[in-house]
């Protein structure tokens, strides 16, 4: 049977990211892993926690005293993060390169959200306005994905296989051998040059399924900005996973 209760909340240790710096508590969550054969730890986007993998002999000590040898890199990495976004009245979401404030009106029809006017608008009872925005950013991300798709592998003469939409945490997007493209639907939340670029990459896959050096010129010919939109990926991309 499979376990469904929440995960227990991250402990908190306090942390300095060099000698004399003023302490940050620091959200810690322990993951033991058989596979594992090196302590290792990673910032979650989503929770805004640190995670450290221990080997099935390694013990906590072994993971903080990594933690703390890292605490410089972990410290900018966790203030870069920002506050976690709700979906929620009262809330700005970016679609595209505009921001759009969440209306609720609870006297309205309990149909999907809508966007009108740089507004999102969203009817029905409370408790369901987080799932309804969370279906439109998703039609959204569908309805602007897709024709990108067609587009780039029309340009590269290449033929895409079904095209997905998930809510991945560690890629932006995939492309499998059988030509299926997923995509996260919280690219939709990127500047559109970004989004593009994102498409433009997996397209380019269906030629080349590598990193080689003719790879990136085919991607070049699509997505001429592709450097810039891998800075923000990286720079912003992990506020994207903070919206829920």
């Amino acid at each position: 049977m499979t376990d469904l209760a929440p995960a227990p909340p991250p402990e908190t240790v306090q942390l300095r990211a060099h000698p004399g710096a003023a302490a940050l508590a620091c959200p810690l969550r322990w993951r033991r892993s058989a596979r594992a054969r090196l302590v290792a730890l990673r910032i979650d986007a989503a929770s805004g926690a640190v995670v450290i993998t221990l080997p099935p002999e390694a013990t906590r000590r072994a993971g903080l005293a990594l933690l703390r040898r890292h605490a410089g890199w972990v410290a900018g990495r966790l203030s870069a993060l920002g506050p976690a976004l709700r979906l929620a009245p009262g809330a700005a979401l970016p679609i595209g390169d505009r921001l759009h404030a969440v209306l609720h009106d609870a006297g309205q029809d309990d149909g999907p959200a809508r966007i009108e006017g740089g507004r999102i608008l969203v009817g029905g009872a409370a408790e369901t306005v987080g799932p309804r925005l969370r279906d439109l950013l998703q039609d959204e991300a569908d309805r602007r994905i897709r024709p990108k798709v067609r587009q780039h592998a029309r340009l590269l003469g290449v033929v895409p296989g079904a095209v997905r939409l998930k809510d991945t945490r560690s890629r932006w997007a995939s492309c499998a051998p059988d030509g299926t493209l997923a995509f996260s639907w919280r690219l939709v939340m990127a500047p559109d040059w970004v989004l593009d670029y994102v498409v433009a990459h997996e397209v380019t896959h269906l030629r080349e399924l590598n990193h080689s050096a003719r790879f990136w010129a085919a991607l070049a010919t699509l997505s001429p900005h592709h450097l810039a939109a891998q800075a923000w990926l990286r720079a912003r991309g992990p506020a994207l996973l903070r919206v829920g």
